[in-house]
């Protein structure tokens, strides 16, 4: 299984953004998902992405635990959070000012807070556990893993496209590549659903300790919904499927 299983759901964050005329017209605030996490076919665990508005600031929340059979032979209590400057279109989701990791999983603990500097373009970067704090090099448009994903849903997709992103995942600044490459039918416990597929070429072990290829599936309308998300890791594969929440109020059947 995965050494750090909340990032299999922030993943989803690792993403680019992809520019064609038509902008997408962004998610509601707030907003909550709600996924099952299944590996090798067995239901491991669960989790949640919530995004509110406090203040003129955008908090995004996403947690993750085992499943009951699990909890005994590898308990996971995760908790991820960025909270970001609201801004205006093109960038009206704004930027972070903070991202925050506190992950426990079977042996394995992190806590760590990242710092955003905009002005002087760098992150303070604290980790409680060894009692270090570093700084790094930032660029004008660095996210998180988690805030990344949330800028991309608010831009356009065109099967055929690559493009870059700045994300930064509390140990360096990585340049990813996320690559669109096509429309798919797709069916799942909530229905069935026209969606685009993408792919994101990670660098990061930290993400997690994938072995193969990721794909992720998004509705193919304006609010690009994650429905499913397939990887491999060390041992097996696993898959995220969205099972509820606040996603569409009134979904209708795609024809």
């Amino acid at each position: 299984m995965s050494d750090r299983l909340v990032r299999i759901v922030v993943v989803l964050a690792v993403l680019g953004g992809f520019f064609t005329n038509r902008p997408a017209t962004a998610f509601p605030i707030p907003e909550r998902l709600e996924f099952e996490i299944s590996y090798a076919g067995v239901i491991a665990g669960r989790a949640v992405q919530e995004v509110t508005l406090k203040g003129s600031e955008i908090h995004i929340v996403s947690t993750a635990t085992s499943a009951d059979w699990l909890k005994y032979l590898f308990p996971v209590n995760d908790r991820i959070e960025s909270v970001l400057i609201k801004g205006v279109p093109p960038l009206f989701i704004g930027v972070p000012r903070l991202y925050r990791e506190r992950i426990h999983e079977g042996w394995t603990r992190f806590e760590k807070d990242a710092v955003f500097d905009r002005e002087l373009l760098q992150v303070n970067t604290r980790d409680f556990i060894k009692n270090t704090v570093t700084t790094q090099k930032i660029s004008r448009r660095t996210y998180d893993t988690l805030s990344s994903f949330f800028y991309f849903r608010t831009v356009a997709l065109q099967v055929g496209a690559s493009s870059f992103i700045d994300i930064f995942d509390c140990k360096r600044l990585w340049h990813t590549e996320v690559q669109v490459l096509r429309r798919e039918r797709l069916t799942t416990p909530l229905g069935t659903f026209n969606t685009i597929v993408i792919r994101p070429l990670l660098k990061s072990e930290g993400i997690f300790a994938r072995t193969g290829d990721m794909y992720i599936w998004l509705t193919d309308d304006d609010r690009r919904i994650p429905v499913l998300m397939k990887s491999k890791v060390r041992i097996g594969s696993i898959a995220v499927t969205l099972v509820g929440g606040s996603y569409w109020p009134q979904r209708k059947q795609t024809p």
